[in-house]
This record gives structure tokens, sequence and C-alpha cells, in this order.
């Protein structure tokens, strides 16, 4: 059977990487070079736990349960790729820093309990002992230790190693324009002017998905972009200012084995402008400085952006649509590292079984167009 794959990000590898391994003759086409979207600018929190907000409840199983996969994937991906992801289990805090952000923070942590979730209130001085670089200024804090995080780049790099060492077939820089429907079935794509015909397409092209030429409507995912500023500082592997992932009010920061610190990141609705901008710089940078006030001395050695695909509810589109043979895998939104391993799981057994698991079927493109 010949699957092809529009969109060498996280899901689309992690997809063409399952079925390449099960077999499957699977080609994936990317816009330009794989795994350097939105996958390439991610911090690679795996936060399923601290993550989850009001009105999320229904996505919250299908988080959980990629989570517990992830360590098993991570594995399965280093004797594929001979690529280690740096998977770390520290587990992330949370902290506030006055009494309003304090407030805010229980409210969250009531909020979390009721779902029963596993967290831990701590005293400042309970997270002074764990991370003795953080202010002195904090009024509280909560530990989630299931919350753990992978090198998102080195994700990136795994995939495409364990594809190709699968026989998968990857296309860079080889843009699918349109794909060509009649009698509401997917006959064939065009990418780069050259006509492909495959048995399924798998449509995962992030942020760009609404962008194909030939889909009808109702078959064309309601993605959108939701641009991220973030920046990177280094600190001395050998002495790390932090080891877990820290949440603030305003920002996070994520230690990585190499001794960088990322920062992030901005939520913004700016439609595909990749400028990197003065006031969201400023604003990480304070955030972090004011969780961590060493890092004032550290110097900058990357600043970046990406663009998530947010759905019209921000919660991923998986499965089949109203045209025979296309298959969505998008609308992650900020779940998309997280959410890879269920991803590609739940598509594979798709296209083996041509029926979704349980705990994706809640998240087909047809809860958008009332069917």
């Amino acid at each position: 059977m010949k699957i092809g794959i529009i969109g060498a990000g996280i899901c689309g590898l992690s997809t063409g990487w399952i079925l390449a391994k099960k077999g499957f003759d699977v080609t994936a086409f990317d816009r330009a070079e794989s795994g350097k979207g939105a996958v390439w600018a991610s911090a690679g929190m795996l936060a399923a736990v601290s993550e989850t907000e009001p009105s999320e409840e229904k996505l919250l199983p299908l988080l959980l349960k990629s989570q517990s996969l992830w360590p098993s994937f991570a594995a399965d991906l280093f004797k594929d790729s001979g690529i280690d992801v740096e998977y770390r289990t520290e587990g992330t805090l949370l902290i506030a820093q006055d009494y309003d952000d304090a407030s805010k923070l229980k409210f969250r942590y009531d909020f979390l309990k009721s779902l029963n979730l596993n967290l831990e209130i701590l005293s400042p001085e309970e997270a002074l002992e764990i991370e003795p670089f953080l202010t002195h200024n904090l009024t509280m804090a909560i530990f989630s230790e299931k919350d753990h995080q992978v090198n998102s780049r080195k994700v990136a790099l795994a995939l495409k190693n364990a594809f190709l060492n699968n026989r998968g077939i990857l296309k860079e820089y080889c843009p699918v324009q349109k794909v060509f429907v009649e009698n509401n079935k997917l006959k064939y794509i065009v990418a780069n002017g050259e006509r492909h015909e495959f048995d399924a397409v798998i449509l995962a092209a992030g942020a760009w998905s609404n962008q194909i030429e030939g889909l009808p409507k109702d078959s064309l995912p309601p993605v959108r972009p939701v641009k991220g500023q973030a920046l990177a500082i280094q600190s001395d592997p050998k002495n790390p200012i932090i080891r877990h992932v820290i949440w603030g009010a305003d920002a996070y920061m994520v230690p990585r084995n190499d001794g960088k610190i990322i920062i992030g990141a901005t939520v913004e609705e700016k439609g595909f402008d990749s400028s990197i901008t003065v006031g969201a710089i400023y604003n990480l940078l304070k955030a972090a400085w004011e969780m961590v006030p060493i890092v004032y001395e550290l110097p900058i050695v990357e600043m970046w952006c990406g663009f998530r695909p947010g759905s019209r509810d921000d919660a991923p589109i998986l499965g089949p649509t109203d045209i025979e043979g296309l298959i969505l895998a998008t609308g992650h939104f900020r779940n998309g590292i997280l959410l890879a391993p269920i991803t590609a799981y739940s598509i594979s057994e798709y296209i083996e079984k041509k029926e979704l698991p349980d705990i994706a079927k809640p998240f087909t493109i047809k809860r958008f167009y009332g069917k």
C-alpha cells in the first residue's frame, strides 16, 4: 500500500516512521527542510498536566495517553535513528512571585486536582531547595512530577533518520500545491508540478494545512498559524543554573543538556509574520530575569519564531474526511511534540484497520461541520 504524507514535521515524520516500520511504502513531502517548522521552534515540553486549562477537559485523556507513550517512543526512536532525544524526567515547577500570581496558581492547582492530576504544592523554601537560583520573591510553587521534556530539535533529526532508515522516501523543498479529487475520492497530488498517486494521503502540513488547493470546504482543516517567539541563552552545562522546566506567569524556562536554556514563548495572532520583535524579546527576558536573576549575566545565543497550527478549538484534527483516501493529522497547536506518539499510532491504526482508536475519535474534522 502506497502512502503519501503532505508535511514532514513532527506529526508527518512520526506517522511516516511508524507506517514505514510496518512495511508500508511511504513518501513524505515538505515545502522546505523537514523538521524545521513548528517542531524546530518548540521548547519540547511534555506538559500534559501543567498546561491543561479550563475547557480542555475533553483533550486531557489524549494528552495523558500520549505522555505515557513517550518513554518507549523515545527509546524506539533511538534504536532506529542512533540519536538520543534527551528525554528528561526532572519534572516541572510552576511558580508565583506575588499574591495575585499565587491566587491564580492556587486556582490552577484546584482545577487540575479536580481532574485527579498529580501535583504537589511547595513552600517557597521547598522550591528553593530544588532550584537554588530561583528568585527569593516566591509566594507559591507547584511541582508536577510527570511533566517531562525532550530536545525538540533532536527529535526532528531522529525522526528524519528513523524514517529514512526504514525505507521511507523524503522529498524536501517539494511543496504539494494541489490535490485532485474526483467522485469524492482523492486521485492524486501535484508536487513541484509532478503528479503522484497514492492509496491514501495524510495531510500533516501544520499551519499550512488549509493552503492545499483542490479540497472541498468540508475536508479543509480549519487551521491557522499562531506565532510564537522564543530565545536561547547559554549557561555552563557542568554547573546548570536550573534543572527543571520552570513556568512563571509570563514565560517558561527549559534547560537543555548542553547548558542552553530556552525562554518562551509568545502567543500571537499575526499570520505568517516571521519578524522577531523588540517588545516580545524584552518581555521574555524580563520574565526570565524575574524568575532566575542570575540569567542577567548569560549570553543570548539564538532568537527565533515559529508557527503553531491552531485549529478552531485548539485541539488536533485526526483521522478520515469525507474524501476517500484523505486523512488528517494537523491542528495540534502547542501540543505537537506531546501528541506525536498518539497521533502516529492512531493514524497508522486507521490506515491498517479503517477505524480510529476510541481515544482519537472525538477529534475528527466532523466536529466542526456538525456531522
